[in-house]
């Protein structure tokens, strides 16, 4: 009879409750092949009656009581999004039931300055439960790791955004027309966008430049009257641009990811007309499809990938040097755009950094 000799080399399951399991940046964070053997834990159904399918907000895993309930399900929590919801102290309760198990808990700080509040006081209050608390930190940029070791004093982990495109759609984006087209996307006019004086003033650049155009979406809930983000002043503004054939105006409800990557790809270059705010999604989206983007001084966006700048932040626009930017853009012409086998590369070592961290703080 054969004895069965146990394998001891395979690399035994890390189960992780993450927080959210459903998003692209969490998606992306581990290996294609699986060869990490990280296991994310998928989102429980938030306790809200009107949630629709595959809805992860609020997400439950923030509750003491999930924690207590399925403790024996997951070796570490990793918080990336949703925390909005809680209040501080509901976060503090959390990090002690986690504490009373002897759970790990690693944070990820995308935003410092939460793009959807004027007033930081609240995310701040998070920020100072979470990062305090964390076994381990991990931010995208070196400035946000400075700021968080000033604000802090906790050096975080410093690793890149992954892909947002699927890897099957590299590749994909048309050869370029005759014409140049800048677009500024100001979708539910979030807290942290001021897109009236930014639209207004690359109009005014853009009727200088033979062949360009100005094309600017919003979407139906600050577009129509009966919108729960209704802005009449901006609306009526790019209308009567729109009437004069300063821009082409676009309202529509939220795009698909399909419909959002053509929208990109139409674009030679997309401004973000944000006043504050820390990383962008949206322009590692950009990266990948090869749209050139003009990004904000605010925050650390300008170092994730290469980028234009202007100077724009809570203490005002300078339009000399948004206008400046826009023409570089359109006389140079700059093309910055990820290789599928780099950021196959890039995710890889994003999967294998995370096991090291998991392996980390649960020694």
């Amino acid at each position: 009879m054969t004895e069965t000799v146990p394998d001891r080399t395979r690399t035994p399951t890390l189960r992780i409750a993450s927080v959210p399991e459903d998003h692209v940046y969490v998606r992306h964070l581990g290996a294609v092949d699986g060869s990490d053997s990280t296991r994310r834990l998928p989102d429980p159904p938030p306790d809200d009656p009107d949630a629709f399918p595959g809805q992860w907000w609020p997400p439950r895993m923030l509750s003491p009581d999930w924690v207590r309930e399925h403790r024996a399900e997951f070796d570490v929590m990793h918080v990336q999004f949703g925390f909005d919801a809680q209040s501080a102290q509901t976060l503090a309760s959390l990090v002690a039931e986690l504490r009373r198990w002897d759970k790990r808990l690693v944070y990820t700080a995308h935003d410092l300055r939460n793009p959807h509040h004027i007033d930081r006081r609240a995310h701040d209050e998070h920020l100072d439960v979470l990062i305090p608390q964390a076994d381990e930190v991990v931010t995208l940029t070196s400035g946000a790791a400075a700021e968080i070791e000033r604000r802090w004093g906790r050096r975080p982990v410093v690793l890149p955004h992954p892909h947002v495109i699927e890897f099957e759609r590299f590749g994909r984006r048309p050869a370029g027309g005759d014409g140049w087209t800048v677009g500024v996307h100001a979708k539910s006019v979030r807290a942290s966008m001021v897109p009236l004086p930014v639209i207004a003033a690359i109009a005014d650049v853009v009727r200088e430049l033979p062949g360009a155009r100005l094309q600017v979406n919003v979407h139906h809930d600050v577009a129509d009257a009966e919108g729960l983000r209704h802005d009449p002043a901006l609306m009526r503004w790019l209308r009567e641009a729109a009437s004069d054939g300063v821009l082409d105006l676009f309202v529509h409800d939220c795009f698909s990811d399909e419909e959002l990557w053509q929208y990109l790809e139409s674009l030679d270059l997309s401004v973000l007309p944000y006043r504050f705010g820390t990383h962008s999604g949206w322009l590692e989206a950009c990266f990948d499809l090869g749209t050139t983007v003009l990004a904000p001084t605010c925050g650390f966006i300008a170092q994730q990938r290469p980028c234009l700048t202007y100077r724009h932040d809570e203490r005002g626009l300078d339009v000399s040097s948004l206008q400046a930017a826009v023409r570089t853009a359109y006389e140079q012409r700059p093309l910055w755009q990820a290789s599928l086998a780099d950021r196959r590369q890039e995710r890889a070592e994003l999967a294998a950094a995370h096991r090291t961290i998991y392996e980390a703080v649960l020694r």
